[in-house]
């Protein structure tokens, strides 16, 4: 019995245990520090906005998220007409662009030629990497143009009688904005959708077509449902991008207040063009304060929005995981 306790402790000064067990201490404080950080800097940037946005909630309360004027010459803010032109354009972006991404990741995986799929998907990739700024000149020299002598007439002949292609034509306005919000986001909702479709067994696509199921309904009873976690969340990422966007729609939209109303063609701002627009010329007082807490309603938002996707995560995967077993 001695012999092997005796044993035992040699193999473990062999092995280092105490250098372990003090390497392990050391890895395990370093990393706590790391996620110590990561909450320091999100109390810190919290604190921030909420300190510089006192005077105007004081001031205003929540009158400040429906008053539709932004005076600094007469110190009355509001930033209606901006969440209602961060909502709109959002809301555009993703209506379009969540079809198309999933379609089109659909098609990269299971019905493009083999030797497209690289050079397409590469493609594709490739668009997310082009700054905001450029997609911001490209809808302010091109599309805005296009869409007021071209597409907005258009629509106001074949579709006038719907209240979201009515007035008068911007070229620079909500629509223009939600146009070049879909080409921003288009390609990272592919990207993680084709990845995730990716992932899927090969077993259940094939005990499915063992079956008699034609290729669509294996995607729509096997491929769909497997993914739609991992699409869900690309969706979540490209909303907050759309949320957030400001270079690309501060030059897209017109940033001049319209009344609220359902018409794609009014000019209009979001949350980030009032930040873009405002902060060089904001002084000190009501004026500062009310462009931080534009700010602070941006990350509201966007964190609102994140704690609705982790808890839609969480059930998709809940609901997955008790069907399973």
């Amino acid at each position: 019995m001695q012999q092997s306790l005796s044993g035992a402790r040699i193999v473990a000064r062999l092995l280092g245990g105490g250098s372990r067990r003090l390497s392990d201490t050391l890895f395990r404080g370093f990393t706590l520090l790391l996620v110590l950080v990561v909450v320091v800097v999100i109390a810190g940037v919290t604190w921030v906005l909420v300190s510089n946005s006192m005077p105007t909630i004081q001031t205003f309360g929540w009158s400040f998220l429906t008053n539709q004027a932004f005076d600094p010459v007469h110190n009355v803010f509001g930033v209606g007409p901006a969440i209602f032109g961060t909502l709109v354009t959002s809301a555009f972006a993703l209506i379009f662009a969540v079809p198309i991404g999933v379609g089109t990741a659909i098609f990269l995986v299971d019905f493009c030629p083999r030797p497209l799929q690289r050079p397409l998907a590469f493609i594709v990739e490739l668009l997310a990497a082009v700054p905001s700024i450029i997609y911001g000149l490209f809808a302010f020299l091109a599309l805005a143009p296009w869409l007021q002598s071209g597409l907005e007439p258009w629509l106001q002949k074949y579709l006038g009688f719907l209240p979201f292609f009515q007035g008068s034509f911007h070229g620079l306005s909500l629509l223009t904005a939600g146009v070049i919000l879909v080409i921003m986001v288009l390609p990272l909702i592919t990207s993680v959708s084709r990845e995730v479709i990716l992932t899927t067994p090969t077993a259940q696509r094939e005990a499915l077509l063992a079956l008699g199921a034609t290729r669509w309904e294996v995607i729509r009873h096997a491929v769909l449902p497997y993914a739609r976690i991992g699409i869900t969340g690309g969706v979540i990422l490209a909303l907050g991008r759309a949320l957030g966007e400001t270079m690309a729609v501060t030059l897209a939209i017109g940033n001049q207040a319209s009344p609220i109303g359902p018409s794609l063609f009014n000019t209009g701002y979001t949350l980030s063009s009032v930040i873009a627009n405002q902060f060089n010329e904001a002084t000190p007082g009501l004026f500062f304060s009310a462009v931080i807490e534009a700010g602070l309603l941006v990350f509201i938002i966007t964190l609102i929005t994140n704690i609705i996707a982790r808890l839609l995560i969480y059930s998709m995967g809940h609901r997955v995981g008790g069907l399973t077993t």
